[in-house]
């Protein structure tokens, strides 16, 4: 229903380069329903805060109302507990800041989630045109994984019905929360939309290298302290063909993959943050 409020919450820090770009495409939705948007912004040392506050206007302008929280500490899983606890939409959409949606995601979002059985949606992920060629190769084969085009992943973007978000409590203080998440629900209970968002790489081997670190130690916790979440991955294999297909596509963004792959295994695990994939 067009008069159920959609709260879209972003923790962000640090983003004064970000926010600005990832608000006004929030304003630029074609939705005409009621969204609340909160900028859960934690720990900044920047001008975060000050840039946010100032679209204020602009959200009341659009009839939607827009808080931003200038929280001294708790990290982003905190930063998003204290955001669920203030939100008044049923419906919320966890966007991270560092993500543009196109203009039909929010009133698509909206639409998936309208029915009292529990719903997870995401919109259709694309990669953001990024600066190296190292990173472009990689995203080239990344975006082709059998995973990514079959299974609604959500990075960077995930939104659940009040069915769905009452399937847990706080998020709890782990590496993987959208992987959290997404577990949550069965395969044929999520979503994923037309509408795209726009969703950044990090630049560079050693980057990539350090985030895929950190994402599959993220899903090992996940896996390890939930074991009954397992059910729901649904996650399609890569097969000897699709390997077979991929390398014959782009043999180059091959060979970058594989050499993250085999870093990752190789490499001193880590847990430091890093954004992107």
């Amino acid at each position: 229903m067009t008069d159920t409020i959609i709260t879209v919450i972003i923790a962000a820090r640090n983003e004064e380069k970000l926010i600005t770009d990832c608000l006004t495409a929030l304003l630029a939705q074609d939705e005409s329903g009621p969204v609340e948007v909160i900028v859960a912004a934690n720990s900044c040392t920047d001008q975060t805060v000050p840039i946010a506050k100032a679209m204020t206007q602009s959200f009341a302008d659009k009839g939607w109302d827009l808080i931003v929280l200038d929280l001294a500490d708790g990290g982003k899983l905190g930063a998003l507990n204290t955001a669920d606890a203030l939100a008044k939409g049923t419906n919320r959409v966890y966007l991270d800041a560092d993500v543009i949606c196109d203009p039909a995601l929010i009133g698509q979002l909206r639409t998936a989630l309208a029915e009292p059985d529990a719903r997870y949606a995401t919109g259709t992920l694309v990669v953001a045109p990024a600066r190296s060629w190292v990173t472009r190769a990689y995203a080239k084969i990344w975006t082709q994984l059998p995973f990514i085009k079959s299974s609604a992943v959500g990075a960077g973007l995930f939104a659940v019905n009040a069915a769905g978000r009452a399937r847990w409590g706080k998020f709890p203080d782990i590496i993987s929360d959208d992987t959290y998440v997404r577990l949550q629900f069965a395969p044929h209970e999520r979503i994923e939309v037309p509408a795209r968002y726009h969703w950044p790489m990090v630049e560079g081997l050693q980057n990539l290298i350090k985030v895929r670190r950190r994402q599959d130690i993220g899903v090992a916790e996940v896996n390890k302290l939930y074991p009954e979440l397992t059910a729901n991955e649904g996650k399609a294999r890569l097969q000897p063909q699709d390997i077979i297909r991929l390398f014959a596509r782009a043999p180059i963004g091959f060979l970058v993959y594989l050499t993250v792959h085999i870093m990752v295994r190789m490499g001193r695990k880590s847990t430091d943050w890093t954004r992107g994939r």
